[in-house]
């Protein structure tokens, strides 16, 4: 996937949602992402009402593509219209040279 075309994914949009655990986001995601992780997914999403539109066009990614595929379909499962996971998950992303934003925790060193 190449920059312009990762871009364009992100684009047409409305949330990306990382669905990796909480020591994996830390290490590195793409910016401006919500980190709802695939354990607590279904919870979050009926929980928030910023996120209960039904229409959204969502767009989910993990590190490589497993879980994302599977939290598109509980989330189409769940009634969302507009649901892609993302190919090849963060690790394609950064591989096609885009950029990954990092937080620093302190006990992760």
């Amino acid at each position: 996937m190449d920059i312009e075309l990762a871009q364009s994914e992100l684009t047409a949009t409305d949330i990306l949602i990382d669905v990796r655990e909480p020591d994996e986001f830390v290490i590195g995601h793409i910016q401006g992402v919500a980190h709802i992780p695939s354990g607590l997914l279904e919870f979050k999403m009926n929980a928030s009402e910023a996120l209960s539109a039904r229409d959204l066009k969502i767009l989910v990614y993990c590190k490589n593509g497993g879980r994302s595929s599977l939290a598109a379909k509980t989330l189409v499962e769940m009634g969302y219209l507009s649901v892609q996971a993302k190919a090849g998950g963060g690790d394609a992303w950064a591989a096609a040279g885009n950029r990954i934003a990092k937080i620093s925790h302190p006990e992760l060193g």
